[in-house]
């Protein structure tokens, strides 16, 4: 599991293992059942707190993209299927989130919508 921290990006160190994690997982990079590193080999792998990784894998599982199974490990979960209308409620606060972002850009909601359907190819295509 290959991750990549920013300083610079202004996202918090257990925020982008969580959102790089749950790309590696949409992408099928790591699939269900798959266990994920250690905190502490993780930790010191990416130089940095082990209690940051105890907040993104603690996210990661209060999301459901994981499990921690005592004394096992964590692992990547089997993705559970919810009615299409909850789920969509789910991401209002992200897409808020991007428009403002975009908005703050002066980028155009049609350039915003573009740019969603070229990444949701590019990870359709990546997976193996």
């Amino acid at each position: 599991m290959e991750i990549r921290l920013s300083s610079s990006d202004g996202v918090p160190v257990y925020r982008q293992i969580v959102n790089q994690v749950k790309y590696m997982v949409a992408s099928g990079r790591l699939r269900p059942g798959q266990e994920l590193p250690p905190i502490r080999n993780l930790a010191e792998r990416l130089v940095i707190n082990p209690n940051t990784v105890v907040r993104a894998y603690s996210e990661l599982q209060r999301e459901g993209v994981v499990e921690s199974r005592h004394g096992s490990g964590t692992y990547i979960r089997e993705p559970v299927a919810r009615a299409a209308p909850e789920s969509a409620e789910v991401l209002v606060p992200k897409v808020d989130s991007l428009l403002a972002d975009a908005a703050h850009l002066a980028v155009k909601v049609e350039k915003v919508v573009e740019l969603v359907i070229k990444r949701h190819a590019a990870l359709k295509k990546e997976k193996p």
